[in-house]
């Protein structure tokens, strides 16, 4: 049992789409620090248990806890205003705009004084400042120029732009839904280094996917969601692939005290 609280947590969550239980009752908690993989059949309910904790969703029944204060999220605003920052599979930018306009999408930074105030003018220098040293420390120098549109970009440098800036706004917790899932071998390993140097910084993550070896490898925690619920969680180097995969699909049971565990 963890002894901290958890910096992230719900209680209890239930989600209905007419007939379709989506969440039936459903417990998580993320930890500070960590990196908790969610990992969960099609259909399982993990999409939407995601979408519960980053404000996408509104769940019928059910408690979300930050810092263990309890918390509502009409909206994904409201969970970013919480420092709440999600990245999702489709990245959610816009291709014809530049690296560092997509980085201030919504939050685009104002002229000091009168320009700024009333005229609305946008302080382009200080952006492009803020953008070049958020891409710096990650480590993204292949990206020369972040004036360059998304789309002239590899799918590796988007996902990289996309972890950067959940990085530099995401003040307490970052989501990643599946961010390996479109790239190759070699991008799919830059990404798990963004995402390793992100922890380092003290920020936990909470990473969606379907790849177990990269979960395996980055995760301090599996969270397995099977049937709208927590299943269990287990530790890395207490279990195998084959025996997450087992307790995913419900081809095995996990042992009773795991179950209890959590």
């Amino acid at each position: 049992m963890q002894a901290q609280t958890p910096i992230l947590e719900a209680k209890n969550l239930v989600k209905r789409y007419g007939r379709v239980t989506a969440l039936d009752h459903c417990d998580f908690e993320l930890y500070p620090g960590e990196i908790l993989a969610v990992i969960g059949d099609n259909g399982a309910g993990k999409s939407t248990l995601i979408k519960a904790i980053s404000g996408a969703v509104i769940p019928d029944e059910g408690q979300v806890y930050m810092d263990g204060n309890q918390i509502h999220f009409a909206s994904p605003l409201d969970a970013r205003e919480q420092g709440i920052e999600t990245v999702y599979q489709q990245l959610a930018m816009s291709p014809a705009l530049s690296i560092v306009d997509n980085m201030f999408m919504g939050r685009e930074l104002l002229k000091p004084g009168i320009m700024g105030k009333f005229l609305r003018q946008l302080d382009r220098p200080a952006m492009e400042k803020f953008a070049r040293e958020k891409l710096n420390e990650l480590g993204l120098m292949t990206i020369q120029n972040i004036q360059q549109a998304v789309e002239t970009l590899s799918g590796g440098q988007r996902q990289g732009v996309a972890v950067a800036r959940a990085a530099a706004f995401g003040s307490k917790v970052i989501i990643l839904d599946e961010p390996t899932a479109a790239l190759g071998v070699k991008e799919s390993r830059r990404v798990l280094e963004l995402i390793l140097e992100v922890k380092s910084r003290g920020i936990p993550i909470v990473l969606i996917s379907h790849n177990m070896p990269h979960v395996f490898e980055v995760a301090d925690r599996i969270h397995i969601h099977r049937l709208g619920k927590r299943l269990c969680v287990i530790r890395p180097d207490d279990y195998t692939m084959n025996d997450a995969v087992s307790f995913m699909t419900g081809a095995k049971e996990p042992p009773q005290q795991l179950a209890q565990a959590v």
